[in-house]
């Protein structure tokens, strides 16, 4: 089998270049294109890198990001002194255009959001970046994806064997039965073989 074709936000932060590693040393993974607003420092005979400044403006590079399998969104932002409605707009407004735009040119595709542990579901709890997040996670699953997954991992370690990125390849490739995933879904997932 042919491996698939992936595209990566968040490539300069600690998940998504765990991430990245995982996909460029596995050979699951035949295409990485990552997506950043500002140049990242990596060459790889898979990878290719693509500059979007403004995420709500990726519709102007539809040709370079039509003919993938799957998107793993990793970008984000601590929400550390940011008020609602800022971390809102980065948060939820940024991923949902993001995917949408992304799904319109790979209507076929799996989606793979990176949320947090203790992100809320009911979008009512006290604390704001978890309410945001579960906003994200749950409009996220209403989009017609081929599979939607939403990972909450735990505290991340700066190790280039990454286990978020196993378990997101195999959830493309093998499929998982839920599409919220806490750490023992992760773990699990990472052991499981398409």
């Amino acid at each position: 089998m042919a491996g698939i074709k992936v595209i990566l936000t968040g490539a300069t932060g600690m998940v998504g270049e765990g991430v990245l590693f995982e996909c460029l040393q596995n050979t699951k993974v035949s295409n990485v294109l990552i997506v950043n607003r500002r140049h990242y420092e990596c060459e790889h005979s898979k990878l290719k890198e693509l500059i979007v400044p403004d995420f709500f403006q990726l519709d102007q590079f539809g040709k370079d990001i039509t003919g993938y399998d799957a998107c793993f969104f990793c970008a984000g932002v601590s929400s550390v002194g940011m008020k609602e409605q800022k971390y809102t707009s980065i948060t939820y407004d940024t991923t949902l255009s993001f995917a949408k735009t992304f799904l319109n040119h790979n209507p076929n595709s799996v989606f793979t959001y990176v949320s947090g542990r203790h992100t809320d579901s009911s979008e009512t709890g006290k604390l704001m970046w978890a309410r945001v997040k579960g906003k994200t996670e749950n409009d996220l699953m209403k989009l017609p994806f081929k599979r939607e997954y939403n990972f909450r991992p735990g505290a991340m370690l700066p190790f280039e064997k990454q286990e978020v990125g196993k378990a997101m390849i195999n959830a493309v490739i093998a499929g998982y039965p839920k599409q919220v995933l806490e750490i023992a879904d992760i773990k699990q997932l990472v052991h499981t073989t398409g």
